[in-house]
């Protein structure tokens, strides 16, 4: 039930979000929805696929793309108010990372896959959508450039199966998956924690 309703506000979040970005592309309504319903969504919609796990969430639960559209169509009507909000989407933007990743292994636990495609089922969840997002803003992902991400949903799913696996009950588990990795987004945010980046120049080769 914890989850269930963590998700809910973190769909809410992502879309709302997205719909922000959309903005920033002078993009029309039905584009801001089309981008909040891709981010919220399409990480769980890309595991789905690519596990053959049918029918895809939206498809099973049509109001998901409801509270998608009407968490975009909020976003344009607080849109003044949103700088001063920036943090606390940034935490929810955390928590729904973490829960995404959750949400994705356990997808992955049901089917009986081996470990690493439970690990990387949750990853799919927690940052496909995001790179979507970049991707239709014609931005270089955030994933690939920014602060520690993909690696943060990588150490909870780790967290989680390796919890689920010792034996404790999974409410448990959630918890100290949430608040480990919450606290590894958090700190990679205030701290700028950002993983090795590789730049090549030709001009460094003459």
């Amino acid at each position: 039930m914890l989850l269930e309703v963590i998700f809910y506000i973190a769909i809410t979040a992502e879309a709302m979000t997205a719909a922000l970005a959309a903005g920033r592309r002078k993009m029309d309504w039905f584009g801001v929805c089309v981008l909040a319903c891709v981010t919220a969504l399409g990480g769980g919609t890309f595991r789905d696929v690519v596990l053959g796990h049918y029918p895809l969430t939206w498809v099973e639960n049509p109001y998901l793309l409801l509270i998608c559209c009407a968490a975009a169509f909020v976003t344009i009507a607080l849109a003044r108010f949103m700088d001063a909000l920036r943090w606390p989407f940034l935490l929810l933007d955390a928590v729904g990372l973490v829960v995404f990743t959750i949400i994705g292994c356990n997808v992955a636990l049901t089917m009986g896959q081996p470990p690493i495609i439970v690990i990387v089922s949750g990853m799919m969840t927690g940052i496909v959508g995001g790179i979507a997002r970049d991707i239709l803003c014609n931005d270089v992902p955030l994933v690939f450039a920014s602060e520690l991400y993909a690696t943060v949903s990588i150490v909870a799913g780790v967290l989680y199966y390796l919890g689920l696996q010792s034996g404790l009950p999974q409410d448990i588990v959630i918890l100290a998956t949430l608040a480990i990795g919450f606290g590894l987004r958090v700190a990679a945010i205030v701290w700028k924690v950002q993983m090795p980046k590789f730049v090549y120049d030709k001009k460094d080769l003459h």
